[in-house]
Parts: C-alpha cells; sequence; structure tokens
C-alpha cells in the first residue's frame, strides 16, 4: 500500500535545525480538543537526560516541527516539559511528559456558547427593562 516503510523514530527539531529523536515504542501520545498533546516518554535515564538537556534552555510557546515515522513534519509550540508519575520504575529507567500545543483553527475558537455573555447597553436602556 504504501512505497516506503515507516521509521521507529519520532523527531523534534527546533528552529536552529538541531533536533532529538525519540524512540516510539517507549512514547505514548494524548492529545485533547484543543490542540495539547502530552508525549509521555519512558526510556533509559541516559536517554532521559539527552531529552532533559535538548528543552531546557527553550522557552515555553517556542516553535518546533515535529515528525513521526518519516509521515511529513509538522509545527508545534513548545509548552513544558514535567516528571511522569505513577508506577513505580526501576532504578535504570525514568519517565518524562513533553507538552506540545499544535496550532488551531480559528474557527474551533469561535465555537463558543454565544449566550449569557454580557452586552453593553445604554443607561436609558437599562432603566426601560
Amino acid at each position: 500500500m504504501f512505497s516506503q516503510d515507516f521509521s521507529n523514530k519520532i523527531t523534534i527539531t527546533k528552529n536552529s535545525k538541531e533536533s532529538i529523536e525519540l524512540d516510539q515504542r517507549r512514547v505514548k501520545i494524548r492529545e485533547n480538543k484543543n490542540g495539547l498533546m502530552a508525549v509521555s516518554y519512558l526510556a533509559p535515564v541516559f536517554e532521559i537526560m539527552d531529552v532533559e538537556d535538548f528543552f531546557e534552555d527553550m522557552l515555553s510557546s517556542e516553535k518546533l516541527t515535529m515528525n513521526i515515522s518519516d509521515t511529513g513534519e509538522f509545527n508545534v509550540s513548545f509548552r513544558g516539559i514535567v516528571d511522569g508519575k505513577g508506577k513505580a520504575l526501576p532504578q535504570n529507567l525514568d519517565h518524562k511528559i513533553i507538552l506540545l500545543q499544535e496550532p488551531i483553527c480559528p474557527e474551533s475558537i469561535m465555537d463558543v456558547q454565544l449566550t449569557g455573555f454580557s452586552r453593553f447597553r445604554f443607561r436609558d436602556e437599562i432603566s426601560d427593562s
């Protein structure tokens, strides 16, 4: 069906062209409807140290590109990196969660309930109601 094989890597690239590759077998990605992605990475400590070093000097909302299995790059914004919690891990494994934000379509932002918002009214209209 496809002319080429997919890789087992997720590549995240900074604007400076510096990049890091994550082993896809150790990654779980969750995304909410606002485009916020939680990239959960469970790996040996030395790989987690590389991830921490890569994101160490990044500012929140700095632009990155992400490529999952060589399917094509897409833009994301860095939101932070946090320690994963939960299961008791062996001494040589660590868990980090990388928070990324996909650009969202303005139309979805406009999908809000229009009732219930206050509206400007002149003083003389207030006394009439």
